[in-house]
């Protein structure tokens, strides 16, 4: 019997493939270039997503380790990708359409496991997890990130002072308001959490890549990075304020403050890697960490390795020329007339409007960065006896980072908790739908806000529905203008809700039909 060796197979791509994939990668990235320019600008403004810069080269390197598995695959035909790649693009030229960048990042990642289909078939299954790991550079949706800050920022305020109490430290909670009495720390939205728990979850996510146990326990390693980093950033709130009563208000100041949060988080990533340890000693797991956890390197290419060359697939051919009728569908929308917007602007609003009389307020500049508005008034109306608070938010575009932001989730960061949320019609107005109608309190005091979005023309009441409205006067009129109108009157000791539901009903009867010079329709 003759014994011989098998030659090992290794397959290339030939330089007509490339060319072909160079193209459709490149096309791809200038049809999405707009909103990735928008991701990036929020990876440097937002500290929670500094981390994004990394996470392609992770990705990229993620993608090289399985070299080796790569180049023992001839690649299949996989129409699936192709079908990929026409979501994806129609969902990128949406997003650009809309200013909805986030959209089109999501358009993004679809196109990008498309054209991984479209060239690589079935063998994309070694690249999709390293690809789906971009999905932690994509920014949340402004609607999502606020509301889940505003609540993060209530639960560490609430968990932080249970901390400081256990120090037998007397504090009273208010909203995000921890009161130690010579002193008041407020938790405001960079002390949320959120700076440590997305780069702690892409962190979490590439520890359980790399960890060679069951699934089920793996994702145990990702979910429990959400508890870990609201329970430690909570803890490093109450060590703030344990450490602001007996040694001043220095220690929640300055380099001292910064040096805090990065010892929580280092603390954060030392639980991961003991949650992981436990693991292993609680399945009675005989290997060793190091062998269950560690980056290896791909193999070198066998010396005698057999050389096939990779033919042209038809998926890679029509994915590119999708990408080259997206290409230019999106420079026919680029070059649409931007609307020329006539308004009048909100110091021209009129402080007496019948026998309302008005004085004009102001946002703090930390406030103004932060809501990006365009235009906006602030000031307090006078009637006898009757006071409102009107307010409104004009932007003239309204995109990631630059909308509109909800009363529903602005108030309870401030220390108002809602006691009910009911919809109704004002009558004898200008409004011809149901706007939402708030009863807050904070201690001893009440209030009552009327709020809806003012809209091209249209009254909206849901934050959601004003997303949809908006995407679709964008690619219908190219625009994405918009305030929120929001009125405010207190409930005092003598009052009622009946009377304080008069008064505001009252203004808004003489205030909304001044509103169409404001916000153009």
């Amino acid at each position: 019997m003759t014994v011989t060796n098998a030659v090992e197979v290794v397959w290339k791509d030939s330089i007509l493939v490339l060319a072909v994939l160079i193209a459709s990668i490149a096309l791809f990235i200038l049809i999405s270039f707009e909103s990735l320019t928008t991701m990036v600008n929020t990876w440097e403004a937002r500290e929670e997503y500094s981390h994004g810069y990394l996470i392609p080269f992770i990705t990229a390197f993620l993608v090289w380790q399985r070299k080796d598995l790569i180049e023992k695959e001839k690649f299949s035909v996989n129409w699936v990708g192709t079908l990929l790649v026409v979501a994806g693009t129609a969902t990128v030229i949406i997003g650009n359409v809309s200013a909805t960048h986030v959209i089109s990042l999501y358009g993004f990642l679809i196109a990008l496991v498309g054209i991984a289909y479209a060239y690589m078939g079935s063998a994309t299954r070694i690249v999709i997890i390293p690809i789906l790991f971009l999905f932690f550079m994509i920014p949340l949706p402004g609607i999502f990130l606020f509301r889940l800050s505003s609540e993060l920022q209530l639960l560490s305020s609430q968990i932080g002072v249970a901390v400081i109490r256990l120090f037998d430290i007397s504090v009273f909670l208010e909203g995000n308001v921890i009161d130690l009495g010579r002193f008041k720390l407020q938790v405001v939205e960079a002390c949320s959490g959120l700076r440590y728990l997305f780069p702690l979850i892409s962190l979490s996510f590439i520890a359980a890549y790399f960890f060679s146990v069951a699934y089920w326990k793996r994702t145990i390693i990702v979910v429990s990075s959400v508890p870990i980093t609201i329970l430690m950033n909570s803890f490093r709130i109450g060590v703030i304020g344990v450490l602001v009563e007996y040694w001043g208000i220095e220690q929640a100041e300055g380099f001292l403050h910064d040096f805090e949060g990065w010892v929580v988080f280092m603390f954060s990533i030392g639980i991961i890697l003991l949650e992981m340890w436990l693991i292993l000693i609680l399945s009675k797991d005989k290997r060793s960490f190091n062998d269950v956890f560690g980056i290896y390197f791909p193999e070198d290419t066998p010396e005698n390795a057999k050389i096939c060359v990779r033919a042209l697939k038809p998926t890679l051919i029509t994915a590119l020329i999708v990408l080259i009728a997206s290409a230019l569908i999106v420079l026919f929308l680029g070059q649409r007339e931007e609307v020329d917007l006539k308004r009048k602007t909100f110091d021209q609003f009129p402080m007496q409007i019948e026998e309302w009389i008005g004085h004009r307020g102001s946002i703090e500049k930390s406030s103004l960065d932060l809501l990006k508005l365009d235009d906006y008034i602030m000031s307090n109306f006078k009637k006898n006896d009757d006071r409102v608070n009107f307010y409104v938010a004009y932007y003239d575009q309204q995109e990631t980072g630059g909308a509109a932001h909800s009363p529903k989730t602005c108030l309870p960061g401030g220390g108002w908790r809602i006691l009910s949320h009911t919809e109704l019609e004002l009558a004898g107005t200008s409004l011809t739908v149901p706007i939402n109608r708030f009863v807050i309190s904070q201690g001893d005091n009440k209030q009552i806000v009327y709020y809806w979005f003012q809209e091209r023309g249209q009254i909206i009441a849901s934050e959601y529905a004003v997303k949809w409205h908006m995407l679709i006067d964008s690619i219908k009129h190219n625009r994405t203008d918009g305030a929120l109108v929001r009125l405010t009157t207190l409930i005092g000791p003598l009052d009622s809700i009946e009377n304080a539901d008069k008064r505001l009903l009252d203004f808004a009867q003489n205030v909304t039909p001044l509103l169409k010079d404001y916000i153009p329709e």
